[in-house]
């Protein structure tokens, strides 16, 4: 069965809240993939997967074999192909990874939405949002100032065995 104009308007809305919600934690940590980036994936991807619904629907009374499975598949492939682009490689260190990641995650949220699994979106949102807010200060106190404090030790013991 085709969604209604109802749910195609509630799913769609749903992804673009959705997107909103982790394309501001980005935004206002200055990252590339910042507010509407992340709405327009999310919106994007539900609108996909709404349309590979719709085609589904069309082409079951005639006997069709289209899978809507087939149609995720690829937008999960562009997807990827898109979070690719957010990763820079630069000294020998990586950056960008962790937009990689959240446009990722945007993707599946707008999936969620366009299949009409709010409860699946919602707590894949809330996860993402514990994830980029709160285990960021866990890494930046516990982790990063134990790899600076070796980086400053290595340093030392370098410039005293010259």
């Amino acid at each position: 069965m085709a969604p209604t104009l109802t749910d195609i308007i509630v799913r769609l809305s749903a992804a673009l809240l959705c997107g909103a919600v982790l394309g501001w934690e980005r935004e206002a940590r200055g990252k590339a993939a910042g507010f509407r980036t992340n709405m327009l994936i999310a919106l994007g991807t539900a609108a996909f997967t709404l349309l590979s619904l719709e085609v589904a629907a069309m082409e079951a009374g005639a006997g069709s074999r289209f899978d809507p499975l087939r149609a995720i598949q690829g937008v999960i492939g562009g997807i990827g192909f898109l979070g690719a682009g957010a990763v820079i490689r630069s000294e020998g260190s990586i950056h960008g990874m962790t937009t990689a990641a959240t446009v990722w995650v945007v993707g599946a949220i707008g999936i969620a939405c366009g299949i009409g699994s709010y409860s699946i979106a919602i707590v894949s949102v809330i996860f993402c949002f514990i994830v980029l807010t709160l285990l960021d200060v866990v890494a930046r106190r516990f982790i990063h100032d134990e790899s600076a404090a070796e980086h400053q030790q290595d340093r030392k013991a370098d410039e005293h065995n010259k």
